[in-house]
């Protein structure tokens, strides 16, 4: 078994006090990480800074050759970081490989954009107060960012993180999720240990809110870029002070099913985004409004779409879906599951919870009045809600203080144009799950959803700071 260490910058140390990581299938213990406080969280942060320098000086060649070298590394041990990610959070084999495949996209996505971006020269002489001068603008690094990441994607949501930042010239402090330190480590250990690194641009410490609350309310850091849940991200948003906040929040996913739209496709693209990773996905597809007139039709459809799926060991090549990532969101997505049922709704499919592992659910006859629909349940249930036509559905898909990403299946050209513009998220898909993402596009929502955007062109823009200059 590996253990994680702290790095200090570009200097590995580790604690006598260890936290043990258990497998969310077996329970058994695959990682091991330090137990950081306040003082190492500080010490992280001084050497961030001083760093910043060093960072911001060195050449654009330089970074994009060490975002790319550590994106073939990462390649030559895909093997390694995927069986990492599935110890550690449980996610089926198949779909961790898939996140090392995202993840070295990501980075490689951030190296080509930082090449292109540039900035703009500006005709100060336009306005009737303004001369001709050379005047220009060009994006500089905000300095210091601190990161911090969640369980579900333990390595492309901080790719999505460390690859920006640092191709712009910044340097970080990493929080990676308690739930997969080792994963966190031996990725930014292809940061450190590569011939273009920069020296102490990257470190990372391990805890909880003691970490999390010292880098967050220190001066140091001009960026915060997290991602989890809309309680936290409301504490970062209160403590933070005066900086540059990135906050992936919550979402509460819909999408409609009209009368025209092809329903077998739809079943079998519904059940992949409310299932995929468990449900535990922000753009999970949660909530799904259907057209009186093919209802019971689809209904079918997607019980059955959901009886295909193969559940059962994340070592499994061939399943798609795994355990939960602890014992208590099982017991938490069963308490979802009941209380819909003694409200009035149905269960297409007999809730069950084996080896640890939430058995897809699918919950017809489903009121906008209950819990199930009205919050975020982040688990392998999809309600389904009887509807009259889109007008009917509209209001009810943007009756949420959610706003992160809403789809809707159609053939109806008229209907399409109607949800692109009267959707409220922040990503619409026409004719697929709303848990649709490409790791190039922008990524973020609305309303509690979020502040900012991802994807590597869109947080380049959020990590760095434009600077104007006149010459008369």
């Amino acid at each position: 078994m590996n253990n994680a260490k702290i790095f200090f910058g570009s200097t590995e140390d580790t604690r006598d006090e260890i936290i043990e990581r258990r497998s969310p299938y077996n329970k058994k213990v695959v990682s091991t990480a330090p137990v950081c406080d306040a003082e190492d969280t500080k010490k992280a942060l001084k050497i961030a800074q001083n760093a910043t320098k060093a960072a911001k000086n060195s050449t654009l060649s330089q970074r994009c050759n060490w975002l790319l070298d550590v994106a073939n590394n990462l390649a030559l041990n895909k093997e390694d970081l995927a069986l990492t990610i599935t110890d550690e959070v449980g996610k089926p084999l198949a779909f961790s490989r898939v996140e090392v495949d995202r993840a070295i996209e990501t980075i490689m996505l951030s190296a080509e954009t930082m090449r292109t971006m540039h900035g703009e020269t500006i005709n100060t002489d336009a306005m009737a107060s303004g001369k001709k001068t050379m005047s220009f603008f060009r994006r500089e690094p905000v300095g210091v960012v601190a990161a911090i990441t969640p369980f579900n994607f333990p390595l492309n949501l901080v790719a999505h993180k460390l690859a920006p930042a640092l191709v712009a010239g910044n340097t970080v402090v990493l929080k990676p999720t308690p739930e997969a330190p080792l994963t966190a480590y031996k990725f930014a250990k292809l940061f450190v240990e590569s011939k273009y690194a920069i020296k102490d641009a990257l470190s990372v410490v391990y805890g909880d809110v003691e970490v999390g609350s010292t880098l967050v309310s220190s001066d140091i850091p001009r960026v915060i870029s997290f991602t989890g849940s809309v309680t936290v991200g409301e504490i970062i948003t209160r403590s933070a002070g005066i900086k540059k906040l990135g906050l992936e929040l919550g979402g509460n996913a819909a999408t409609f099913i009209d009368k025209s739209a092809d329903l077998v496709l739809a079943a079998q693209r519904c059940a992949l985004g409310a299932f995929v990773n468990s449900g535990q996905v922000c753009i999970s597809l949660q909530r799904i409004y259907v057209d009186t007139e093919v209802y019971d039709e689809f209904s079918k459809l997607m019980a059955d779409e959901t009886k295909k799926l193969k559940v059962g060991s994340p070592y499994d090549e061939k399943t798609f879906m795994g355990p939960l990532i602890d014992e208590e969101a099982c017991e938490r997505a069963m308490g979802w599951v009941q209380s819909a049922i003694d409200e009035g709704a149905r269960a297409l499919l007999e809730p069950k919870v084996q080896d640890r592992t939430f058995y897809p659910c699918v919950m017809a006859d489903v009121r906008d009045d209950m819990a199930i629909v009205c919050e975020e349940v982040f688990a392998p249930i999809v309600s389904l809600v009887k509807v009259d036509g889109f007008d009917d559905a509209l209001p009810r898909m943007n009756n949420s203080p959610y706003g992160l990403q809403f789809s809707v299946f159609t053939n109806d050209l008229s209907l399409t144009n109607r949800a692109i513009n009267e959707l409220e998220a922040g990503g619409v898909v026409i004719n697929d799950m709303p848990t649709l993402r490409f790791d190039i596009q922008p990524y973020g929502g609305v309303k509690l959803s979020g502040v900012g955007r991802e994807g590597p062109k869109f947080a380049i823009e959020e990590m760095t700071e434009i600077k104007s200059i006149v010459i008369c």
